[in-house]
């Protein structure tokens, strides 16, 4: 049983995008938003063909307020421009809105969410997802894999390969741009990521 109460009563079941984006800061479906600077909202085409989904808020995206603007997402811009996508046609989010971290001195060291704040936070992609009605879904790492596809997912095994998610809408997951910037192969792990964002994209063509 998830300790929290989630996002139910916080996500507005009408409405649009911007109807979203305004009721977000007010959500206490978990503990999450106590310590984080800010909600961070999903950012792109509110009819994109392609959605992107991260994991969680970093550090830069929690004090800024946007998503993808750290070191992943400078990693992710040259990702997507390798693979021939443009970052302003595509929708960018996250699984869980609240940055979660522990402190080290003055440092906020990123701390993975736990199963029942990825819980808690799931109804607030699935209400962009049917808000924007992508075509295509693009899973990026194991938290975003486990709110999307579940949590037998194994990214590592699985990547680059097209399931179905729970509305039946087509996704591709790969791994986070946060692994690869973090990888000690890092050219090999950049490559990857690359030519799943090709394959990815190729499905829309």
């Amino acid at each position: 049983m998830n300790q929290y109460a989630g996002a139910e009563d916080w996500v507005p079941h009408a409405g649009g995008m911007r109807k979203l984006k305004a009721d977000l800061p007010s959500c206490r479906g978990c503990d999450l938003w106590e310590d984080a600077t800010q909600a961070v909202p999903g950012e792109g085409p509110v009819r994109a063909r392609m959605m992107l989904v991260g994991e969680t808020p970093g550090d830069h995206e929690d004090k800024e307020g946007h998503v993808f603007v750290g070191p992943a997402g400078h990693l992710l811009d040259r990702a997507l421009d390798e693979a021939g996508i443009d970052r302003s046609d595509v929708y960018l989010t996250n699984a869980v809105k609240h940055f979660r971290f522990e402190r080290e001195g003055k440092r906020r060291i990123h701390k993975t969410p736990s199963a029942g704040q990825i819980t808690a936070c799931h109804p607030w992609v699935v209400r962009e997802v049917e808000i924007v009605k992508p075509e295509l879904v693009v899973v990026l790492g194991a938290v975003a894999a486990r709110s999307l596809i579940g949590p037998s997912f194994r990214v590592t095994q699985d990547r680059g390969k097209q399931v179905e998610l729970a509305d039946g809408r087509p996704a591709v997951a790969t791994v986070h741009p946060s692994s690869v910037v973090r990888s000690q192969e890092f050219k090999r792990d950049l490559g990857l990521l690359v030519d799943d964002l090709r394959a990815a994209a190729a499905l829309l063509k």
